[in-house]
């Protein structure tokens, strides 16, 4: 499945590379199944995570994006708009700024909110988690406070003309994160309170997400949910085993 998943092979496609590979590896005895078996059995392969190196406590950036499983292209929509048929799933990942990892990966259809998947997430880092960068569709007492029953700090814009929130009287909640993020922009604005909070590596994730969309491409090969979470976990894994392999180095151009 790793072949089908990377290299972008129908089933037939995959059981013929890995014939000619273990061909060539003079490995003939080894027997590859057909490519029925291998469809029926990646329904129910146990995918292992990559094995992340640890680095002690982590900051994590969360975000989603929508990867289509059937439906028309973007030029068919733009000329003549979209039908019912027209569908995504969600794909929410938690991704280290610090190395690029992704640590949380979820699946969902597209009804699902991105506050509803912050604890299902946060439940698969085994590390302690510092920080949290999420942008403002995770402005929500759920998320913030699921966040605090963690003791880990959330780092959310809050929505342009937000007041502060209360329980019985104004100022009854001054320590409550979202309230302090308040008054710190009315005190210095909102581009230099993301300066402050280093919000600016929330950015991150979405260039995770760009580049499992460049390699893996912006839709789903599997028709079933379930087996849509299949192939994310193998995309993900893949995508965590290249990173390992070692990132590009990024310098400015001296003129």
């Amino acid at each position: 499945m790793r072949f089908k998943t990377v290299f972008g092979l129908a089933y037939r496609q995959v059981r013929g590379f890995t014939v000619g590979l273990l061909s060539l590896l003079q490995l003939d005895e080894l027997k590859v199944p057909s490519y029925t078996q291998i469809n029926r059995r990646f329904r129910a392969l146990d995918i292992a995570a990559f094995a992340i190196p640890k680095r002690g406590s982590l900051t994590i950036a969360i975000d989603s994006t929508g990867v289509k499983v059937y439906g028309e292209g973007e030029w068919k929509c733009r000329k003549q708009g979209w039908s019912k048929r027209r569908t995504w799933r969600k794909l929410h990942l938690g991704v280290d700024p610090e190395t690029n990892f992704i640590h949380c990966p979820t699946t969902t259809t597209n009804a699902e909110s991105d506050v509803s998947q912050i604890s299902e997430l946060l439940d698969q880092v085994e590390d302690q988690i510092d920080e949290v960068y999420l942008d403002g569709a995770y402005d929500s007492a759920a998320c913030i406070d699921a966040l605090l029953e963690r003791t880990i700090k959330a780092v959310i814009p809050p929505q342009r003309g937000a007041v502060e929130w209360y329980r019985a009287q104004v100022g009854d909640l001054a320590d409550y994160p979202r309230n302090v993020a308040i008054r710190r922009i009315e005190e210095i604005g909102r581009a230099e309170w993301k300066k402050e909070a280093g919000y600016h590596r929330r950015s991150l994730s979405e260039t995770a997400m760009y580049r499992y969309k460049t390699i893996f491409g912006p839709r789903q090969y599997s028709r079933s949910l379930s087996t849509q979470i299949q192939e994310n976990k193998m995309k993900i894994k893949a995508l965590n085993q290249m990173t390992g392999y070692g990132m590009p180095i990024s310098k400015p151009k001296v003129a």
